[in-house]
């Protein structure tokens, strides 16, 4: 006999699967999507001290404090509090990842092209995903989000592969790595919605999506801040920061949780 605490958690298993399908089906309907030609053009293209692009370049250096801290506390002893240590894994690929994306981005926006932009877009795949697979391990099933992992960031990677190899044979497609970027940032609010944590600072998470928005809407918005700001600041200098910002966050999330249940409430 099933329980209704079963049927529960399998409904909810099914509303995040369905989601995902949803998700899927849309991403295969589009059409292809080319990289524009124009995403290139920054709004602020100055040249400071020899260097192309200053702050779209310097403001990535906000990542690495951040990834470098989060791996400092993964590292210490005695360190994050897991209830399964392998759940370790996907926050050292978050802020390993981290780390690479403060690189990558800076490498890219030193000569803004397609080939350059590879090396932003690739550590961000992995980022993305390894936060989808610790929120499976920490809402869902432990074991099942941690074997996740390994395939998780092999999707991600050819994510981004496949936009480079289409756009070398003149097939750019950018609705795979669309998917990889959006997807766990949509996936994460529902799970916490429809999953209780085993872990306290849930909502950490919540300013964790948050941030991502607002670093979105700043890249979107990127000459309109420019303007704004009488060309003190770009809106995409300013996502960098915002995206560091956010992910910086986690590291509070992992260094003060414990345990529900161990005299303490979910929050």
């Amino acid at each position: 006999m099933i329980s209704s605490t079963d049927r529960g958690f399998s409904i909810r298993v099914a509303v995040l699967v369905l989601f995902a399908l949803a998700m899927v089906g849309v991403v295969l309907l589009l059409p292809r999507i080319p990289q524009p030609s124009a995403y290139h053009a920054f709004a602020d293209q100055r040249t400071i001290g020899g260097v192309p692009n200053f702050w779209n370049v310097v403001s990535n250096a906000a990542f690495l404090p951040v990834g470098l801290a989060g791996l400092g506390v993964m590292l210490r002893s005695p360190g994050p509090r897991f209830e399964e240590p392998f759940e370790r894994w996907a926050y050292f690929v978050v802020f390993g990842g981290t780390v690479l994306v403060g690189l990558g981005s800076a490498y890219y926006h030193l000569h803004p092209d397609n080939p350059t932009l590879f090396w932003d877009r690739l550590p961000m795949t992995l980022v993305f995903m390894a936060l989808l697979s610790a929120s499976i391990t920490e809402r869902i099933h432990a074991k099942i989000g941690a074997l996740l992992l390994l395939p998780f960031l092999l999707v991600g990677i050819l994510s981004a592969e496949v936009w480079r190899m289409g756009e070398i044979t003149g097939q750019g497609d950018l609705r795979f790595y669309l998917f990889v970027q959006f997807y766990p940032m949509l996936a994460i609010p529902l799970m916490m919605a429809l999953f209780p944590p085993r872990y306290t600072r849930s909502q950490d998470l919540g300013w964790l999506v948050l941030g991502y928005a607002i670093a979105k809407a700043l890249e979107h918005w990127d000459a309109t801040v420019f303007r704004l700001t009488t060309g003190l600041m770009s809106g995409h200098a300013l996502k960098h920061v915002i995206a560091a910002l956010a992910l910086a966050v986690l590291i509070r999330m992992v260094a003060r949780r414990e345990m529900v249940g161990e005299g303490t409430t979910a929050n």
